[in-house]
């Protein structure tokens, strides 16, 4: 051997070398399929290349990219769009083997082809690159492919090299065996890592797809969590977004690479996953008396019960000896009236059983004077209209859930974090369980699980909160309240943002952004988009 071939061959394992550092660093799969193409290229001397991919399903090869010096071409790859290029079949339709098409033949047989020249040979079907020569006014001669075939010898791709050129000369020449040891070592190199990129982006795709399991699964047990689950992680991103490219303010300095953004996604979509344990019937509660089915029913009959027993009262009392008619007329007006009361004490237990925004105190007095009317029970015993803990529900102050029910609403984000933080996540997802588990914690550091304040929180975490609120808000398929118009969840989320509930700053964003128009073109109700003043939100200086 020479010294220049020993020189060449130093340079061209620097070459290789220089490439497993590219192919280690690198995470982008069509940038590592075109940095593959140009090193096999320079390695040869070669004129022109192609790389195909492999089908998802193994059987076609698909054109990826392809240059040519002498005619200055370039197609596919990264700074073009999908181009119009067939592919290669490589099976025929009767299911056997293609091997007319040299590249179907190096990916079947999955070995390499070296031919000096490519019109002295009768082994392969070369119309096309006939056609391409006449059409380009090109004389393609010497060729070499390889197939690309990772550690399990799973077809990757194809590389296929034309004219090969004397670095001296520049007269093209055949390919020689070193040059296709170095190409096959080379496409080996580059399969593996193809393939290694592909599997973490296939485990990626995997995992997310077992985050959305979880969802459907919250879903079935409840539609509206469901949306929740879809919803709060869109709102997320389009505030962090919007954070990122602020350019004034206390929070300018915010920046996201992709990995942040993936990381941050993840954090949305898992942010309630601790609720695939809230019972049902909690989650769903829509009235004050539901559990498994809305007990105001059984309230009902219970009121059907007293107004039997007052007729029964009247009829008797009616039948007793020297009852005339005056006495039977005014026996019958005060059974209208009981029974008009009766009906409207049902009725207003009836809209209390609703729930609401606040309950006064006359009104829970109200329920409690009800409750102590007597009815007589199935059994015959004689009891109170409402149990204690019928009481305790349609007295609620607020909404539907006694404190003991909010309780259990409220641990799914304990759960939650309990949950993320039994996972080994990798290093570029492991704030995930610290974005997710402070959505519920406050600013000034009365929120839950953790009571922790701003300093102890991060940005995305701050970001999920809000998210978290008004998506809420603005929620209407909730059972127990009807959706707030922007105007409306904007005035609640600025008084939050004054009264230490959630972050002013990022709020600032929030609305100087136009996050709160963007989300709301995208998943509110049109009626619930009306023309929001900005100037009126509390906390906010336009």
């Amino acid at each position: 051997m020479t010294a220049l071939n020993q020189n060449e061959i130093a340079q061209r394992l620097e070459q290789l070398t220089e490439l497993s550092v590219a192919l280690s660093s690198s995470h982008d799969i069509p940038l590592l399929l075109e940095r593959i193409l140009v090193t096999a290229k320079a390695m040869t001397h070669a004129d022109g290349g192609t790389l195909y991919r492999a089908s998802g399903d193994k059987q076609s090869l698909e054109f990826h990219i392809a240059v040519n010096d002498s005619l200055r071409m370039y197609r596919g790859g990264l700074n073009e769009g999908p181009i119009d290029m067939p592919t290669i079949a490589l099976h025929n339709a009767d299911g056997s083997q293609n091997l007319d098409a040299v590249a179907a033949y190096a990916a079947n047989l999955k070995k390499a082809v070296n031919l000096p020249d490519v019109y002295q040979t009768p082994l392969f079907n070369f119309s096309g690159m006939r056609k391409f020569d006449a059409a380009h006014n090109y004389h393609s001669q010497s060729l070499l492919t390889v197939p690309m075939l990772d550690h399990e010898e799973e077809l990757i791709g194809v590389l296929q090299l034309i004219n090969a050129t004397d670095p001296d000369s520049g007269a093209v020449r055949p390919f020689t065996d070193t040059d296709k040891r170095f190409i096959e070592a080379l496409a080996s190199q580059a399969a593996i890592a193809v393939s290694n990129q592909q599997l973490i982006f296939q485990l990626e795709n995997l995992f997310e797809s077992l985050v959305n399991l979880i969802n459907i699964g919250i879903d079935e047990k409840s539609p509206n969590t469901g949306r929740h689950c879809q919803h709060v992680p869109e709102l997320t991103m389009m505030l962090a977004e919007a954070l990122h490219r602020a350019e004034t303010g206390p929070l300018a300095g915010f920046k996201m690479s992709g990995r942040d953004r993936r990381e941050l996604w993840m954090a949305g979509l898992l942010h309630d996953c601790g609720k695939i344990t809230t019972p049902v019937h909690v989650i769903e509660k829509s009235t004050k008396l539901e559990t498994l089915f809305d007990r105001i029913h059984s309230v009902d009959t219970r009121f059907e019960v007293l107004k039997r027993d007052a007729e029964i009262r009247m009829l008797k009392q009616k039948c007793l000896p020297g009852t005339g008619a005056q006495q039977a007329a005014e026996l019958d007006a005060q059974l209208q009236a009981e029974l008009a009361r009766l009906d409207d004490d049902r009725a207003f237990l009836r809209k209390a059983n609703i729930g609401g925004e606040r309950m006064s105190q006359e009104d829970q007095q109200r329920v409690a004077d009800i409750a102590k009317y007597r009815w007589t029970g199935p059994d015959g015993t004689e009891r109170d209209l409402l149990d204690q803990e019928e009481l305790g529900n349609l007295n609620i102050r607020a909404g539907t859930l006694t404190d003991a029910e909010r309780k259990i609403i409220n641990n799914h984000i304990s759960v939650t974090i309990r949950m993320l933080e039994a996972l080994p996540w990798p290093k570029h997802l492991r704030n995930v369980p610290e974005y997710a588990g402070g959505h519920h914690e406050r600013m000034d550091g009365k929120g839950y699980p953790r009571g922790l304040v701003k300093e102890q929180m991060s940005v995305q975490a701050r970001v999920m909160a809000i998210a978290d609120i008004f998506e809420a808000l603005t929620a209407k398929d909730r059972p127990y309240k009807v959706g707030k118009t922007l105007t409306e969840s904007l005035d609640i989320l600025g008084k939050f943002s004054l009264n230490g509930h959630i972050d002013p700053d990022l709020f600032d964003v929030f609305v100087r952004g136009k996050v709160y128009l963007e989300y709301a073109q995208r998943f509110m109700d049109s009626a619930q988009i009306d023309n929001v003043d900005e100037s009126l939100i509390p906390g906010y200086h336009p």
